[in-house]
């Protein structure tokens, strides 16, 4: 079988861009189980309510949503299980001491497969204000607008 190349996209959390402030990402990889993989390889995953945390030195991304495979036995996983995020001892102690001194939340944002391996792209994020959302809100639609006048001007209308 050919090796993989590329990344293909499994799932986006669109939701924590609108959210949260995100200060800094990171990739990393995660530790899964076959059928999660297979399931993984299928398309089916859900970041909604997904976080991570870091215990004992450990990076851990938890609430995850991967269904079971199908064609899985009794051997299949867990559907939210505590699943291990592989990242470097530096980026784990950076991750834990921005998040005990600055009240930042480790947040996923996407989970893809890079090269044949999956991979997941996490945040530290700070979460908005219910105010910061509608001011987000109100300068996308002026953006909007501003680009559709634009074009009517060049278009001669």
């Amino acid at each position: 079988m050919a090796k993989e190349t590329g990344r293909k996209l499994i799932a986006q959390n669109k939701k924590a861009r609108h959210d949260y402030h995100i200060e800094d990402t990171f990739e990393a990889g995660l530790v899964l189980t076959g059928t999660e993989v297979k399931s993984l390889r299928a398309g089916r995953a859900s970041l909604v309510d997904g976080f991570g945390e870091i215990d004992n030195g450990e990076a851990w991304l938890l609430q995850v949503h991967i269904p079971h495979y199908d064609n899985g036995t009794w051997t299949n996983h867990e559907t939210r299980r505590k699943r291990k995020m592989l990242l470097h001892r530096s980026e784990i102690e950076k991750i834990d001491q921005r998040t005990q001194a600055k009240g930042l939340t480790l947040v996923p944002l996407s989970l893809y497969f890079k090269d044949g391996r999956a991979k997941v792209e996490i945040a530290l994020a700070r979460g908005k204000k219910e105010f910061d959302k509608r001011h987000a809100i109100a300068e996308r639609q002026a953006k909007r607008e501003v680009e559709r006048e634009m074009g009517r001007r060049f278009k001669g209308m």
